[in-house]
């Protein structure tokens, strides 16, 4: 029987790397070994058959030495302490590396969706913002959406913390509907700063977008956005998979078409003008970006020797082991890491909280241009340190632009020694 993929422990591995390599103070290390707290919970249900249903569920929260905590809550089968543990990690991380004032958490609840009725589905929601409720708030955690979670969930999570506060506070949750204080721009957003990030590094590897070939697995929020800002950039998709199947046409595959197929038939297969293709398939299509933006732990060392891309874009949180990653390197893939192509999210989530504290709200285009800005600069500083030579890949570069924020934090507020 194989071993189960351990999340935490492949993430706390970045990190050592990372810190060998910048000589971190092992006092900082320490500090962001283990979560500050991981809450379990038990969320009871009333199901529509008149049963009672316990589900599972999760709030890791793992360091705030730079603000409150921020991260995502995904409703998944196989969500479990040890996935919490390391997104809550990985958004730390990420948080930093872009400069936003958060630390990072995640939550999760172990549930199939697909099998829940809406009600089901809203009572479950309200359970789980009940359960972890003393642990959130605008100022100390502000949960937001993530795989098998939308804005309507957000909008009950808003609701509910308000009937157990007694006072609503849309700054709470983000991701929220327009009309409970959401930010324009917060759906497209980690697709769009994906295509920022692919922008960035065009220019500095010297990648002409025009007609550039892209693969993407998922088409998912996601997946579904960053296909069409790279077609809309003069990209061509040639390969999009998703949980049911892919397509693949050498020529292009027109992604507002694709999405159009998708949510008429349910799924991307079958899209007239393409021919069949797998996810394990589509992973060695010959093409100049992939782009995995579905579930983590995809490109393994089982696949990673059969890959013909050039570069992979991590939309996808962790979705590249670390062996598969070695296997990369040795070959001439560039990998651009997952803490800095999918920080859109987050970023525009940040902005959300910053619009909800003011009740004052930016136009799309605001939000867009202060996106790009983010993105840009989060990237520069991680082009900056790889091509100095002082991290080894643009992963280990981006964790010790992070890192030293960290120490800085940690330094400037007395939680370690030093000057």
């Amino acid at each position: 029987m194989s071993q189960p993929y351990r999340h935490y422990e492949v993430a706390s591995q970045l990190v050592e790397k990372a810190a060998t390599a910048m000589q971190l103070d092992p006092q900082v290390k320490e500090l962001l070994r283990e979560p500050i707290r991981t809450l379990t919970v038990q969320v009871p249900v009333k199901m529509d058959n008149g049963t009672v249903k316990v589900f599972q569920g999760f709030r890791c929260q793992h360091n705030d030495v730079l603000g409150p905590f921020k991260g995502g809550i995904r409703f998944h089968p196989e969500a479990d302490e040890d996935e919490v543990k390391a997104l809550a990690a990985l958004m730390t991380y990420k948080c930093a590396l872009v400069g936003l004032p958060f630390g990072g958490a995640k939550g999760g609840v172990l549930c199939d969706p697909s099998e829940l009725s809406q009600g089901e589905l809203e009572r479950l929601s309200r359970g789980f913002i009940r359960a972890i409720a003393s642990i959130i708030g605008p100022d100390k955690d502000i949960p937001a959406p993530d795989m098998n979670t939308n804005a309507k969930i957000m909008g009950w999570f808003v609701d509910e913390f308000a009937h157990v506060q007694g006072t609503y506070q849309r700054g709470v949750v983000t991701g929220k509907p327009i009309v409970l204080g959401g930010s324009a721009g917060r759906t497209e957003a980690t697709g769009r700063g994906v295509m920022y990030v692919i922008r960035q590094a065009a220019a500095a590897f010297g990648l002409e977008l025009e007609g550039a070939t892209v693969a993407i697995q998922g088409f998912g929020n996601v997946g579904n956005y960053a296909a069409k800002f790279l077609h809309d950039e003069g990209c061509k998709v040639i390969a999009v998979a998703d949980i049911f199947g892919g397509v693949y046409n050498p020529t292009g595959i027109d992604p507002y078409e694709l999405k159009d197929h998708e949510q008429k038939t349910g799924s991307v297969r079958e899209f007239p003008g393409t021919k069949p293709i797998s996810s394990q398939e589509l992973f060695a299509v010959k093409c100049d970006i992939l782009i995995p933006a579905a579930l983590g732990n995809q490109i393994t060392a089982r696949n990673a020797q059969d890959m013909r891309c050039k570069w992979i874009v991590e939309a996808a949180n962790g979705p590249t082991s670390p062996e598969a990653d070695e296997i990369l390197q040795r070959n001439g893939i560039l990998v651009i890491p997952d803490i800095l192509a999918n920080a859109g999210g987050v970023t525009v989530s940040y902005f959300e909280w910053v619009q909800n504290n003011y009740n004052y709200f930016w136009s799309e285009d605001e939000v867009n241009q202060r996106l790009e800005k983010v993105m840009a600069d989060a990237f520069q500083e991680v082009y900056k340190t790889y091509s100095e030579g002082k991290g080894t890949t643009l992963r280990i570069a981006a964790y010790m632009v992070a890192l030293e924020r960290l120490a800085a934090a940690m330094k400037a507020r007395g939680w370690v020694s030093g000057n």
